[in-house]
């Protein structure tokens, strides 16, 4: 009697779990990439004294989940997909810094997201990126800063732009 109970329980149990399976909504996002500024995380450096580079944190969000790069994908316009720009806050006016003013080159830092697009039939796609950053210029007088980023996936849609805080660099 114990061993017909036994398939009997078994099959109830799939059908709950089916059940329950079915009624997990799947997230669903636009096909246009989101990003969200989470964090800039200072890092010291103690050898140096100074605070020299920071990671920046953001969340993003997309429908298709065409995130990230094919390592097949090397030219432009698929050699970086996450774009950062640096900028300088200035006597109060926020400044895009230069390495070469003359042909209007910003200081960038840019990045390449590997292929991040899930198996399956879903592709929505949810995450956090981390980059670190190089922020200390030896060069500047000014210790206030911020960056500006915008991800790409591989459809060429851009994301929303966003803007960290101000951040503060130490001199001493």
């Amino acid at each position: 009697m114990k061993l017909k109970k036994k398939p009997l329980l078994i099959i109830i149990g799939l059908i709950i779990g089916s059940i329950l399976y079915s009624c997990v909504k799947e997230e669903e996002y636009p096909i246009i990439p989101e990003i969200k500024y989470e964090d800039f995380i200072l890092l010291y450096n103690p050898v140096s004294g100074f605070i020299e580079r920071g990671v920046l944190k953001i969340t993003f969000k997309d429908g298709d989940g065409d995130i990230g790069l094919i390592k097949s994908e090397a030219n432009p316009p698929y050699d970086y997909n996450l774009f950062i720009s640096y900028f300088e806050i200035r006597y109060g006016d926020t400044v895009p810094i230069y390495n070469n003013p003359f042909n209007g080159d910003t200081i960038i830092f840019n990045s390449t997201i590997p292929n991040l697009t899930p198996e399956g039939p879903v592709k929505a796609i949810s995450g956090e990126i981390q980059d670190t950053l190089y922020i200390n210029y030896p060069n500047s007088e000014f210790d206030t800063i911020m960056f500006e980023v915008y991800l790409v996936d591989r459809a060429e849609h851009q994301s929303n732009i966003i803007s960290t805080p101000l951040i503060k660099r130490n001199f001493d």
